[in-house]
């Protein structure tokens, strides 16, 4: 299934992807896609509610309607940082011995298509094309790598903002530099497990203002999302609807040179097989 929340933000409805034009409305069954829906399993529940919709004919047109993150606000957003080799070499970094772990602020969850505000204070805002996991059930201490992939709900595309003078250069605390609001774009759907081939082959890409600036495949991951949810689980507890950024493959802003950062105007378009795109204009600080 592809789940996906539609509406205005605050008011989003949870719903089924069926294909490009028309999905189910589950909201009558489903109060949100949030820790309780995950926790219970009703992934398991829902798949038979919307064979019977759509059996039924009763399908709904997309009307232009807003998208919303596929997942309501998580206890946590975990990131990942400098997960693909040869982002670390384009920024000067050794590759990781283990996953390096810092924390998004869960209130920068936003909508694929929403814009994406650069912070006061801002001179280097970046982007960061990364596939998400969702976590499906409260999980800790998993015995192996391959327990894991049980405990994984489905998968999303979501957008790491970054502003690297914060992360950087403000005592080195990543945490600083990717918690402004607006900073987590997410979705246009959360794609459950058996929608995904092979979640270790799959093509990403990233546009500034149409220039192609990320191009890059999860084969390319050194630690891949079963391992890294393996990983975390013997650190803390990992409650279902939680998000894990995995991290990002080259061309980020900062690699280039001379860098090249966000400013007001601009239009970011990032894609990963079978999780759709987004398209976020950035806008100017409060």
């Amino acid at each position: 299934m592809q789940l996906m929340r539609i509406g205005a933000p605050g008011a989003e409805k949870p719903a089924v992807r069926i294909n490009e034009t028309h999905y189910v409305d589950v909201s009558d069954v489903v109060q949100d896609f949030d820790e309780a829906f995950f926790g219970g399993d009703g992934l398991s529940s829902l798949a038979s509610v919307v064979e019977d919709r759509v059996a039924a004919g009763r399908t709904t047109a997309f009307g232009g309607e807003r998208i919303g993150a596929p997942i309501a606000r998580p206890h946590q957003i975990l990131c990942i940082g400098l997960n693909y080799s040869d982002h670390a070499a384009e920024t000067g970094n050794p590759v990781p011995e283990e996953p390096i772990l810092f924390t998004k602020s869960p209130n920068t969850l936003v909508g694929p298509n929403d814009d994406v505000r650069i912070p006061r204070g801002s001179t280097k805002t970046d982007w960061e094309v990364e596939l998400g996991v969702v976590i499906g059930r409260r999980t800790s201490y998993l015995d192996s790598v391959e327990d894991a992939k049980d405990a994984i709900a489905g998968f999303v595309l979501v957008n790491d903002v970054s502003e690297r003078t914060f992360q950087m250069e403000r005592g080195g605390q990543w945490s600083k530099g990717k918690s402004a609001e607006t900073f987590n774009p997410c979705g246009p759907w959360l794609a459950t497990t058996d929608e995904i081939p092979d979640v270790n082959s799959l093509q990403m890409w990233l546009e500034v203002n149409g220039v192609p600036r990320q191009k890059g495949t999860t084969a390319t991951m050194i630690f891949d999302p079963y391992f890294i949810v393996h990983h975390l689980s013997q650190f803390m507890v990992l409650e279902p609807g939680d998000l894990i950024n995995t991290g990002t493959p080259p061309g980020v802003g900062m690699g280039h040179k001379p860098p090249i950062w966000l400013k007001p105007g601009d239009v970011v378009e990032l894609g990963i097989d079978h999780l759709g795109t987004q398209r976020q204009a950035v806008i100017a600080p409060r």
